[in-house]
């Protein structure tokens, strides 16, 4: 048996993430690219996976475990929700098999919260919390994006979770609304502008749809710089969202934030500023561990040396 034990694939909406790992676990080669979802429907997903394979040097039938967007109605093959209550280790028991001359792949479902009042799915991040670990009692789950999620866990199951809209809304207000005018593009840091912000927001939720078109006011009142509207922006939507979060679940015994790059450190002052106690994990690390995790369990006999 080679090296090569299996490929795992977070596969997003607009990006491609693959990882070759070794009979120890450890990942011996790797492939990043912008070949998401919405490029793959159109050159084939078979095709964008046996390039990324070839690329790495992955054995010929190398089994693989995929994660993300390619289980989406639209994707590759559909992986239907698993829906909550719903337990962690169901994510593996409920994998489909893709039928593909590139040998054993298979796909992990999302996970669906049908409450009628506030329903919501997610595709990606359930892998992550696979990568977690299970922890007894109740542990709350930040995990920052686009869609930003927060999760309940109790005892390895997921019971509830809802979505906000956090990073879209800042694209959508920054780069279509009267806002453009006010923000400057590029990364956002953790400065005075953005905990302020954070601060206001927090205190007052209810009034950020006017604070939104108060930053614009303000630079044209010369009260505030361009400079600082894309933190000052960031950290009104966060700070709301934190304050709907903490009405809707409330804290738990433990808290983890799960999240990488820029993100991390906003979320890390912001939470921080709000009183929460957490712990980071890195949101990369997480969905590898949670991939390991469930090929592992799916394939047994391949770490055998």
């Amino acid at each position: 048996m080679s090296d090569h034990r299996f490929a795992l694939v977070d596969w997003g909406t607009t990006s491609f993430r693959l990882w070759l790992v070794d009979a120890a676990g450890e990942v011996v080669a790797r492939a990043n690219g912008r070949e998401g979802m919405t490029y793959a429907v159109r050159q084939g997903f078979e095709n964008v996976l046996e390039r990324h394979l070839a690329q790495t040097g992955a054995p010929s039938g190398l089994p693989v475990l995929i994660c993300g967007m390619a289980g989406a109605r639209q994707g590759w093959r559909e992986a239907a929700y698993v829906e909550t209550p719903a337990p962690l280790a169901q994510l593996v028991d409920r994998s489909v098999m893709v039928d593909s001359r590139l040998g054993d792949i298979r796909i992990l479902p999302g996970i669906s919260h049908g409450d009628p009042a506030m329903p919501s799915v997610m595709r990606g991040e359930e892998t992550q919390l696979l990568g977690l670990g299970t922890a007894q009692g109740k542990t709350l789950v930040c995990m920052p994006g686009t869609h930003c999620k927060w999760v309940e866990i109790e005892d390895g199951i997921v019971s509830r979770f809802s979505t906000f809209l956090t990073g879209e809304l800042f694209d959508v207000l920054s780069t279509y609304s009267i806002l453009q005018h006010a923000v400057e593009k590029g990364d956002t840091v953790a400065n005075d502008v953005f905990r302020s912000a954070v601060r206001i927001a927090g205190a007052a939720p209810e009034l950020v749809w006017t604070r939104l078109f108060a930053l614009r006011a303000s630079q044209l009142l010369g009260q505030m710089e361009r400079a600082d509207g894309a933190a000052h922006l960031s950290g009104l939507l966060i700070g709301a969202e934190i304050a709907a979060a903490r009405r809707l679940h409330g804290g738990g015994s433990k808290f983890v934030l799960v999240a990488s790059g820029p993100l991390a450190a906003l979320y890390r002052s912001a939470l921080a500023d709000e009183g929460f106690e957490f712990r980071h994990m890195d949101a990369d690390d997480a969905a590898l561990s949670g991939l390991l995790r469930a090929a592992r369990s799916i394939w047994p006999e391949r770490m055998a040396e």
